[in-house]
């Protein structure tokens, strides 16, 4: 397992994919933070708080996160790789796990160069350090859970599929439904328990309560059981092939 999750990491980094990556979510979040004027400028909002960070990252990482999980598994079955996998001395968990942990450390390589922006800001405040430290450290857990359940579903989106546009879209359309899907559909004339119990459904309740620098457990049993779910349904896809 790990001699895969070491082939996958530097696949990532011998290949122009993870840099393109790592510099494309870099490069958004600096435009909106700092050089696009509006309320996510930080100059422009006047108060020492990277939120803009953590609203923006997930949209973004709708769509990279897929665009690296997109050939987890579609371009081994395309290329006929993934029957020499199969002959390794893998199960098939091993063989999710090692790919799943593998993009899941490409996008928190991506999330370390972020706290440039929180220094930065830290040092502007008026005083020094008049910022939310609490609350940054759970938006900061909060987002590497999100990517966690993002990464889950591009990997279960991938062995869909031989065709990595189909994944992509796939993946996307997923990610975007688990995050803000639920929460529209219980603003359709439904209301009481059951739109709460639809809108804790999905990503965003979940995400904005660990934003507010609170560790809920049942934020955390939510995401892990989230990703449970969809490495679940990848193993049944792979394992589909036996029946």
């Amino acid at each position: 397992m790990f001699a895969l999750l070491k082939k996958e990491i530097s696949s990532f980094l011998s290949s122009v994919i993870g840099y393109i990556v790592i510099i494309v979510f870099l490069l958004t979040l600096s435009l909106f933070m700092w050089v696009f004027p509006g309320q996510f400028n930080v100059f422009d909002n006047g108060y020492s708080s990277i939120d803009t960070l953590f609203i923006i990252a997930p949209w973004v990482f709708m769509f990279l996160i897929p665009a690296v999980t997109m050939r987890m598994f579609a371009d081994e079955k395309k290329t006929g790789t993934i029957e020499l996998l199969y002959t390794r001395p893998l199960t098939e968990m091993q063989i999710i796990l090692a790919k799943y942990f593998a993009s899941l450390l490409l996008v928190f390589i991506a999330l370390v160069p972020t706290l440039i922006y929180f220094i930065t800001v830290y040092i502007l405040g008026n005083p020094a350090g008049n910022i939310d430290i609490a609350g940054t450290v759970g938006s900061y857990i909060g987002l590497f859970f999100l990517s966690s359940a993002y990464v889950a579903i591009g990997l279960f989106a991938s062995s869909l599929t031989e065709n990595q546009i189909v994944a992509f879209i796939i993946a996307l359309f997923l990610c975007f439904f688990c995050y803000i899907g639920f929460e529209s559909l219980s603003a359709l004339n439904i209301k009481g328990v059951l739109a709460n119990f639809i809108t804790l459904l999905g990503i965003n309740a979940h995400y904005v309560s660990m934003s507010r620098g609170v560790i809920d457990t049942r934020d955390v049993i939510y995401f892990i059981s989230l990703v449970a779910v969809f490495i679940l349904f990848t193993k049944t896809v792979l394992e589909s092939r036996k029946w």
